[in-house]
């Protein structure tokens, strides 16, 4: 069972939720990830314990909360939803930890983003399993401590390195979630068009594949599109040419690159001369907040080998300039060289 707390994660989109794998059998990729979790998972249920409690983090789209839902499946737990910021004040973190049952598990999604008055109150319950707050008015409160059943935590984050070093020690489950192979994303393809009934020859597939960011929620985003294209243009037989037509229309390249990646590149290019540029600097120019452009943006970006992040910001590489067409700068001094080569290479 799955109960939605404080306006937790919602599916918007016809069929998105029957998308989603149920079980680790029909999860594809993280192979790693699905394999030591299974382990951790069958030592718990033997040992008849709550599941120890589980981060997980790396890019958005990659199936975090999926895997959630999995383990709490896997585990036959209750499992309850939110996420960082619709919990505004400790007295709502006090409220969810006290509605837990025995061995429910709590998903927060957004971890990063709790407040650190909010985070105060889950150290005592991840280690203890105990709720500390003070009832009455400033000055004349009293601290009542009130026992928790055991419970596992799922915290998902696009920000490992933003939780305090405190949060993170109370989690003896940690993985990381990477982008996905050329080949899982087929496999993800063919599953997905089979749930849809479409019918997308195999070189259609490689082509979805191919521009699909190495992320399954932004393959099934340009799935659906695919298939709105195909409706209208009946269009039986989904074909590379057909998949090329809708993307160039969605303005998505053979990379998986659209308008704001090009954007990003140009204005470190042409704005900047390569960098480096701070990234706040970088948000200002593109009318972005930072977020955005950190975790939506920059992560695909860098795993292509387009930018870099130095310790003075960020830089494009030589690949961004072939990229665009620009030819690379030639430094005139060695110590520009040098940053130079150090940030290309």
């Amino acid at each position: 069972m799955i109960d939605r707390i404080f306006q937790g994660e919602e599916d918007t989109e016809d069929k998105t939720f029957t998308l989603r794998p149920k079980t680790f059998s029909e999860f594809i990729g993280q192979t790693s990830v699905k394999d030591n979790m299974s382990v951790f998972i069958k030592a718990a249920k033997s040992r008849k314990e709550p599941l120890d409690h589980v981060l997980l983090s790396g890019p958005p789209g990659l199936g975090k909360t999926t895997f959630a839902t999995i383990i709490a499946q896997e585990m036959n737990a209750n499992l309850k939803t939110t996420s960082a910021p619709s919990i505004e004040r400790s007295g709502d973190m006090a409220s969810l930890l006290s509605s837990l049952k025995p061995r429910d598990i709590l998903f927060i999604d957004e971890i990063h983003r709790l407040r650190p008055v909010i985070e105060e109150v889950l150290y005592p319950a991840l280690e203890d399993f105990r709720l500390d707050i003070n009832i009455g008015l400033k000055g004349q409160a009293k601290a009542v401590r009130i026992a928790l059943p055991p419970f596992t935590l799922i915290g998902a984050t696009t920000k490992a390195g933003s939780l305090t070093q405190p949060l993170i020690s109370r989690f003896g489950i940690t993985h990381r979630f990477d982008f996905y192979t050329h080949q899982e994303l087929i496999l993800i393809t063919n599953r997905n068009t089979a749930m849809l009934e479409m019918n997308m020859d195999k070189a259609g597939v490689e082509e979805l594949s191919k521009r699909s960011r190495g992320t399954p929620r932004i393959l099934n985003r340009l799935l659906r599109r695919v298939r709105d294209f195909a409706q209208v243009q009946n269009q039986k037989i989904i074909s590379p040419s057909l998949i090329d037509y809708a993307l160039t229309k969605m303005n998505i390249d053979a990379l998986g690159l659209d308008d704001m990646d090009r954007k990003i590149l140009n204005i470190v290019i042409n704005h900047f001369n390569g960098g480096p540029v701070g990234i706040e600097n970088l948000a200002t120019s593109l009318s972005e907040d930072t977020a955005t452009i950190e975790d939506i943006y920059e992560p695909y970006l860098i795993q292509l080998g387009f930018i870099k992040r130095t310790r003075q910001g960020r830089v494009a590489t030589s690949h961004a300039f072939k990229y665009l067409g620009i030819k690379a700068p030639h430094p005139d001094n060695k110590q520009e060289q040098s940053l130079f080569d150090n940030n290309t290479s």
